[in-house]
């Protein structure tokens, strides 16, 4: 693994999906921390389908990254230099710290953690940003009551899995769409859901009645484009549906596909509501909280799917479009 300072920058605009040229690779050292600042080094990174949304010059909920910009991404890192009143050397914490090895950053953008609690690696997935989404998605918009019929998009993912096992936990039939049998016969086999669709063996919204027979009450959505319009057909009144992402539009974000059943939002009452954990940050130790409760008590597993060194980030990033990851798929910059 790489041990000098190495950092992954935005080159220049992709169309389509982020191949090799939009990245390059620098080795820049790291400046000393002044009054307020930490340098941290980094032990794993995160790979998120919103890469595509951050280097996209679109209206978004966050600035777009610049070319020549370190790569924007969430990190775990360890403190090994402190001017902050907050973090000592040898101190853990999480955030925005960018697609790099090593940095020097203000205190204030990052969370501290205790690796006490859980290998650093959760605090990737489960016990972090995508285990959040899961969890204030599903319960403070979805809402699911016992006996209801949750389907979840993108099942096996990061956060579709975590989704999944909490819609289990509140009593509720759950129905998991993914891509191959191997993605399928996870969430079946280990995560025993009630029924599983693979996507990709033909007619969707068939597979969704069959699957859902007394319709769809909650939808948790990672997808959009075709699926969404497959599962409005099986919504039921006043059904609630979380707009969490729209991985199947990501290669054309130039262009992407509309809402084609759309009179069914009127017609049956229902709620879309879309969001990003910038809506709950102020929340997060609540679901931390549940999260690791519900880990301890082997209630729910978080998967992980971990590569090694921040030379593959290229390769990481075409993965995660591809749907190649089993859970949340992140990069191993240290030990």
């Amino acid at each position: 693994m790489t041990t000098q300072p190495t950092q992954v920058r935005f080159n220049k605009p992709a169309e389509g999906i982020p191949g090799n040229n939009t990245w390059t690779i620098t080795h820049d050292p790291i400046a000393d921390p002044r009054e307020g600042e930490i340098a941290i080094k980094l032990h794993y990174l995160s790979i998120d389908p919103a890469i595509k949304g951050w280097i996209t010059d679109k209206k978004s909920y966050i600035e777009a990254v610049k070319p020549g910009d370190v790569m924007r991404g969430f990190g775990v890192a360890e403190v090994i230099a402190s001017e902050s009143d907050y973090f000592s050397v040898g101190d853990f914490c999480t955030g925005f710290t960018g697609i790099q090895t090593h940095a020097t950053m203000d205190s204030r953008q990052l969370r501290k953690i205790d690796p006490q609690l859980a290998p650093l690696s959760r605090f990737m997935g489960g016990l972090g940003m995508p285990g959040f989404t899961a969890y204030f998605g599903l319960l403070d918009i979805g809402k699911p009551a016992p006996g209801e019929t949750v389907v979840v998009s993108s099942a096996a993912g990061a956060v579709g899995h975590i989704v999944a096992q909490i819609a289990k936990l509140k009593g509720c039939r759950v129905v998991g769409i993914a891509g191959g049998e191997a993605k399928c016969a996870y969430l079946r086999d280990e995560l025993k859901l009630d029924a599983v669709i693979d996507y990709r063996e033909g007619n969707l919204p068939e597979a969704l009645a069959v699957a859902a027979p007394e319709g769809v009450d909650v939808y948790f959505d990672g997808v959009g484009g075709e699926t969404l319009d497959a599962v409005l057909m099986v919504a039921n009144r006043h059904a609630r549906i979380i707009a969490c992402g729209a991985v199947s539009q990501y290669a054309n974000l130039e262009a992407p596909q509309g809402l084609g059943n759309y009179m069914l939002v009127i017609t049956q009452s229902l709620m879309i509501k879309g969001f990003t954990m910038r809506d709950y940050m102020h929340r997060i130790k609540e679901a931390f909280i549940d999260l690791l409760t519900w880990e301890h008590e082997g209630k729910v597993v978080f998967r992980e799917h971990i590569l090694n060194g921040i030379e593959c980030y290229p390769e990481a990033v075409k993965m995660i479009y591809s749907g190649k990851n089993n859970g949340k798929l992140m990069i191993k910059v240290s030990d």
